[in-house]
């Protein structure tokens, strides 16, 4: 793939994966998130071969990145201090109100059903791998699942309500409640 075309279709990810943040894989339409990129909709297929491959990819990608980030943790924190430093990040107002790079879980999960059986596989090797990551221990990995499911639903509920004295309120309860 030529340099240009590598940077077209990065432009074109990022985009996507700012709509699906912001509002799940289904909604945004193909000419939405080429308009966001800069391009038109008539250079959509030298990239993807479906908005379902595009969104599935960017999520692929946002997913990935959350891993990496917890790759870089010092290996000798324990699981609950792995958690409390991801909840510290997760469950902050600047990932609340982060349009770019932020999980894109919260505004995907409700869609599930909807979607191409690939984005669960994903979503369920995700959750696998997190968990496995905020575990100290095999036995630890449920309380693992327990904090990744508390502090989805409170992101969740947090952007669902908006900026505002609530949505930070669900925010610092969520994150007191990992610790």
């Amino acid at each position: 793939m030529s340099d240009k075309k590598a940077q077209t279709r990065e432009r074109i990810l990022q985009a996507a994966s700012s709509a699906l943040i912001q509002r799940g894989p289904a909604e945004p339409s193909v000419g939405e998130v080429m308009g966001a990129a800069g391009l038109t909709v008539g250079g959509f297929y030298a990239h993807f071969e479906s908005k379902d491959a595009l969104m599935l990819e960017a999520f692929e990608q946002l997913l990935a990145r959350r891993r990496a980030s917890i790759d870089d943790m010092d290996p000798s924190l324990t699981g609950e201090e792995r958690r409390a430093l991801v909840a510290a990040f997760y469950l902050s107002r600047k990932h609340r109100d982060s349009t770019a790079q932020a999980c894109p879980i919260p505004a995907t999960v409700g869609e599930m059903n909807r979607l191409p059986d690939e984005f669960r596989d994903v979503l369920n090797q995700h959750v696998e791998l997190m968990a496995a990551q905020l575990a100290a221990s095999p036995e630890d990995t449920d309380k693992a699942l327990a904090d990744m499911a508390l502090m989805i639903g409170g992101l969740a509920l947090a952007r669902a309500l908006g900026p505002g004295e609530l949505s930070d309120r669900v925010l610092r309860a969520s994150k007191s409640a990992v610790r």
